[in-house]
């Protein structure tokens, strides 16, 4: 079966919106849930819905995640474990894409793999829902909106009862991971500053 092609975001376009967030969460406190390693970027929504960006060159990296009520994708064990009949996401997909697949460190299953080598994303031609747009990665990445950003800023100390100005968080996503102790400082004045720096500049 042919791959599926999808209207994805480069690896590049998203790293700006995630950093951001993983800064903001960091400043806070919350420091497991948005970071990145240097082999791998990690995202959990906090109720148990997940997606990570594994790379394994310069220009290969597959994007895998789970929602637990809208992935209907059982993949692997999870066919087993839940009696149903099984996805597979790895169908007619190069070998590479294999790499690395484990759900850890936020789950137990996979809902999806997708796999990017420097031009488009593409997947397995299956047609149950696998639960990607439900996770809500474009959000947390301020690809269709910086609303979630604001949110997780809303209270910081600093702000008072004033939401965070739209140009600071369009500023801290538009560093591109390169973000400075003034540009966080104007998004969640009053937190952690060096952490969510730091936090922001391992995606780089």
């Amino acid at each position: 079966m042919s791959l599926v092609d999808l209207n994805l975001p480069a690896p590049e376009k998203l790293r700006g919106g995630w950093a951001a967030l993983a800064a903001v969460c960091a400043a806070r406190g919350w420091c497991t849930d948005v970071y990145a390693t240097p082999h791998e970027w990690l995202y959990h929504d906090g109720g148990g819905n997940w997606v990570c960006l594994r790379f394994k060159s310069d220009n290969q990296a597959v994007l895998l995640g789970h929602d637990h009520e809208y992935s209907e994708t059982y993949y692997g064990e999870a066919a087993a474990y839940f009696e149903e009949e099984e996805t597979d996401l790895l169908d007619g997909v190069p070998e590479w894409w294999s790499f690395n697949l484990s759900p850890q460190p936020f789950g137990e299953w996979i809902g999806f793999v997708y796999g990017w080598e420097g031009a488009k994303w593409q997947r397995a031609g299956y047609s149950p829902q696998d639960g990607f747009d439900s996770v809500g990665l474009l959000d947390a990445c301020s690809i269709s909106s910086t609303d979630l950003l604001a949110e997780f800023a809303s209270d910081a100390p600093g702000l008072g009862d004033q939401p965070p100005r739209q140009e600071a968080l369009d500023a801290l996503v538009a560093a591109d991971a390169s973000i400075s102790p003034e540009l966080l400082e104007a998004v969640v004045p009053g937190w952690d500053i060096e952490a969510g720096v730091e936090a922001a500049r391992k995606f780089l």
